[in-house]
């Protein structure tokens, strides 16, 4: 063969294909998206470690506006359980009888400072048949290995001897703990005349809500706390509660001074008819 037939033929250039306008359009729309979405992405990778960046990032609070546990006004300021002076205590009572009767099913009692002193289940004498849980929240289980009523009295009795009684509607625990306590040494919130309103006796839900702050006996009542805030608000009101206690003791001996002296004149008088 010759050389020439080796030679192979020179490829003429293809001529370009000319591509349509609306297909040329598309892929330049697809290549636009394409790279607008890489950068969102790379916008979203910068925020995420960029923290001033307002995309994505949690809003922060000041310290002011952290969650703070909020205390209790009623919570002790201490942890001395010792007996005090001032006692304040609360009951809960349990339906007996024909569920109208109220027993004793709990009482407790709280130092000056609001430390508990004595808190207990009591099983009444007579046959529990309303436990008026949604009140008291005394439960069945709760009486099954409660202290005897007799037990109870007794203790109480010893704690209470020779102390100022605190707290609210005193005469109903009393009753229901069959004791007596002497007049003057007894500090009821139910009958401070200024806690009342219009003569009226004010509950003591309310008097903690006005004069503590303090927000109890939602649902079912705890008696610690009641007999927290009967004491905290004998504390906070003591000197002028204390004046006026003195100030009604000294009329009532006025009175029992010119009682006896009106006796005996009527007596005179009659004795010279």
């Amino acid at each position: 063969m010759s050389s020439d037939l080796k030679r192979k033929p020179k490829k003429k250039n293809p001529k370009p294909v000319q591509i349509n306008p609306n297909w040329s359009l598309l892929q330049q729309k697809l290549k636009s998206d394409s790279n607008n979405s890489g950068n969102r992405k790379s916008s979203n990778n910068d925020d995420s470690e960029n923290p001033r960046s307002i995309l994505g990032k949690r809003k922060e609070r000041p310290d002011s506006e952290v969650d703070v546990p909020k205390i209790s006004p009623l919570a002790p300021v201490n942890d001395d359980s010792s007996l005090t002076d001032e006692v304040a205590m609360d009951c809960e009572m349990v339906g007996v009888s024909q569920g109208t009767k109220s027993a004793l099913g709990r009482v407790t009692l709280v130092n000056k400072w609001g430390n508990v002193l004595y808190d207990e289940f009591v099983r009444p004498v007579e046959r529990v048949v309303d436990f008026r849980t949604h009140i008291s929240g005394i439960r069945p289980r709760d009486l099954r290995k409660a202290k005897d009523f007799r037990v109870a009295q007794t203790k109480v009795a010893e704690l209470i001897k020779g102390k100022i009684l605190v707290g609210h509607a005193l005469h109903n625990d009393l009753k229901v703990l069959l004791l007596t306590h002497p007049k003057k040494d007894m500090r009821d919130t139910a009958e401070y005349q200024p806690f009342l309103k219009d003569k009226t006796r004010k509950s003591l839900k309310h008097l903690a809500s006005e004069f503590l702050g303090a927000d109890i006996q939602n649902g079912e009542h705890c008696p610690i706390d009641d007999a927290r805030a009967a004491m905290l608000l004998y504390q906070k009101n003591r000197r002028e509660w204390e004046r006026n206690v003195k100030d009604q003791t000294r009329m009532r001996l006025k009175q029992k001074k010119r009682k006896p002296k009106k006796k005996v004149k009527e007596a005179n008088h009659t004795s010279t008819v």
